[in-house]
């Protein structure tokens, strides 16, 4: 299974958006950080803001921030929301007629939807503070600040 680029830089803007709390990220700052394309980044952005998973901020001092902690947002939540479909194969596609001479006998359309569905059962189990847990050397690679010290 192999995610499109649009889901890898959906789970990438997220997990910038977490890792920077609630300070408000420039999509301009964080193309830069991973170097990636800031036009791919606001349609993403755009997208992820209609689903609610982040909130932006228009104007001279605007940029966006995640709309909910990130404990409660699901990476598997975040690949469903950003991948167009699962049809691993042409004939798991919705509304698509026969497209194979075994269609109607075959057991693999079956099995490749379960490892479909196992795939994101796994991505189910982590959040997006799983992601960003260790947070140090992933601000570091960002070029983000580190986090003042907060004694327990």
């Amino acid at each position: 299974m192999r995610l499109t680029v649009y889901s890898d830089y959906a789970l990438r803007l997220m997990m910038y958006l977490a890792l920077n709390g609630e300070k408000l990220s420039t999509i301009a700052e964080i193309a830069d950080s991973y170097d990636i394309s800031s036009a791919h980044l606001m349609k993403i952005t755009h997208e992820l803001g209609l689903k609610g998973f982040i909130e932006t901020v228009r104007g001279r001092r605007g940029g966006m921030r995640l709309a909910r902690d990130a404990s409660t947002i699901g990476v598997g939540d975040i690949v469903r929301a950003s991948e167009p479909d699962f049809a691993i194969v042409p004939c798991m596609a919705e509304g698509v007629g026969r497209v194979c001479a075994i269609q109607p006998a075959c057991v693999l359309k079956r099995a490749l939807a379960s490892a479909a569905a196992a795939f994101l059962d796994v991505l189910d189990d982590y959040t997006l503070a799983d992601l960003t847990r260790s947070s140090v050397p992933l601000r570091k690679l960002l070029g983000l600040p580190e986090l003042p010290f907060t004694p327990a």
